[in-house]
């Protein structure tokens, strides 16, 4: 037997279905207008009898949690908020996290990282030996770390401002630690894409101009206590002359909008009682990076840093910074209710709709519990991207890595995707969006 919870458009209901294979079997009616009366028949008969109300703790169950590190980036968790996704895992002892952003498309038309963010105790608690998880909190939209070695404990929770472009890190441990968070960037040098590398970016396939890709900016900022990194689009030899000229539109190019025109993306990454500590460099899979380290003033027992983000077309980096600064100072003016207004964000959300299987029966080896599970995870990840100026690529969405954690001998950078940058296939985007019609989720649609 199987159960299933549902709710739509406000109402609750749960049935018990007769069986899977009922359900089965009745996928292999030939007459349509049958099986939809058979289902209609089912809905009504169960739906109306077993009238149910659920609080959002049914979640708990669905929240996916490891006890133990992980090998590579492959293996790491999503999270998010906004328009904000984050790859979070933890490795060799240290927290580590893509950054990506609807919207933040480079002058290639490829859709990069905004960089990875490392944090790094001393002591650590999360080495090897050590006791350990790492949870996907879906009701409260955030990633919960904990590590124990020694008797020296420490909590870290990562979570995203769904109102506002802000990344927050709240560490906490039960001796006083020293932190130190790197900002890592492998975009220090301008350079030519290769063959392998286009498919990120899929105007330059075959087309006969070079694909070259402008560098980053990272500095210390702010008296040494910050980190600033932007990119900054060049207006010549973009992606969109490229196709523009291709397409014989020369004549109509200056009526034509050009998304990629005068665009600037990045942000600053600021921590409490934390300054500039020294410059790195390293390779993480197969690509060479240089790190900024902030580091806390005196060990403590609470850490707690942000990374804001800001996106905008301007015509020059001064204007961004002006934008930047706005954006930073709402965050400080809102930080107190910050946390509150996310929470309820996220409680709306699950409240709004749900699918429930086997709920009651958290057999993680059972088929129908995992498609529940699934659905919920999947949904997460499409609710992190609910206010973003494009909408989620159907091929990773916010949340994809370093490609040779997939195929071994694609040895490109994390920026890399086949199908990638803003290139939209119809056929497959419909995939994403189409149900969100069903679930009712209309304002995740409107990117």
């Amino acid at each position: 037997m199987t159960t299933i919870h549902l709710k739509r458009s406000g109402t609750k209901l749960s049935f018990r279905a007769l069986s899977i294979r009922f359900c089965i079997n009745c996928l292999s009616i030939k007459n349509s207008s049958s099986f939809k009366l058979i289902l209609l028949l089912l809905m009504c008969l169960y739906g109306t009898s077993q009238l149910t109300y659920a609080n959002n703790d049914w979640l708990e169950s669905y929240n996916i949690e490891w006890k133990s590190p992980s090998k590579n980036s492959g293996e790491s968790m999503p999270c998010g908020g906004g328009d904000i996704g984050l790859n979070v895992w933890v490795e060799n002892g240290d927290v580590l996290m893509y950054l990506a952003r609807s919207g933040t498309f480079d002058e290639l038309n490829g859709f990069p990282k905004l960089g990875r963010i490392r944090i790094h105790l001393t002591p650590n608690p999360f080495e090897e030996g050590s006791s350990f998880s790492q949870k996907l909190n879906l009701e409260k939209g955030c990633v919960e770390i904990n590590g124990d070695r020694f008797g020296t404990s420490a909590s870290i929770i990562v979570w995203v401002d769904v109102h506002r472009p802000v990344i927050h890190l709240d560490i906490s441990s039960s001796d006083k630690s020293e932190a130190v968070i790197t900002y890592e960037n492998w975009r220090q040098n301008s350079q030519e894409l290769t063959n392998a590398e286009k498919d990120a970016c899929r105007s330059w396939l075959g087309a006969p101009q070079k694909a070259i890709l402008d560098k980053d900016n990272v500095s210390f900022v702010a008296d040494n206590n910050a980190i600033l990194f932007y990119h900054q689009n060049r207006n010549v030899n973009t992606s969109f002359d490229l196709v523009v000229e291709q397409q014989g539109l020369d004549s109509v190019k200056n009526k034509l909008f050009n998304p990629l025109h005068n665009l600037v993306f990045g942000g600053l990454v600021k921590g409490r009682n934390m300054v500039a500590d020294s410059l790195t460099k390293g390779i993480y899979a197969s690509t060479p990076f240089w790190g900024w380290k902030l580091k806390s003033r005196v060990p403590d027992t609470r850490h707690t840093a942000e990374i804001v983000l800001y996106t905008a077309a301007v015509d020059s980096v001064y204007k961004w910074e002006d934008g930047l600064a706005k954006t930073l100072m709402d965050a400080n003016l809102n930080n107190k209710h910050a946390r509150r207004q996310t929470l309820d964000w996220w409680e709306d959300f699950w409240d709004r709709s749900y699918i429930r299987i086997n709920e009651d029966n958290d057999d993680v080896t059972a088929k129908p519990w995992q498609v529940g599970r699934n659905y919920q995870v999947f949904r997460y990840q499409l609710g992190c991207n609910a206010y973003g100026d494009y909408p989620t690529k159907f091929n990773g969405g916010l949340f994809t890595f370093d490609p040779e954690y997939v195929e071994t001998d694609r040895k490109q950078t994390p920026d890399f995707r086949r199908w990638g940058g803003g290139s939209f296939t119809a056929q497959n985007q419909r995939l994403v969006y189409w149900p969100m019609l069903k679930s009712g989720d209309f304002e995740l649609m409107k990117s």
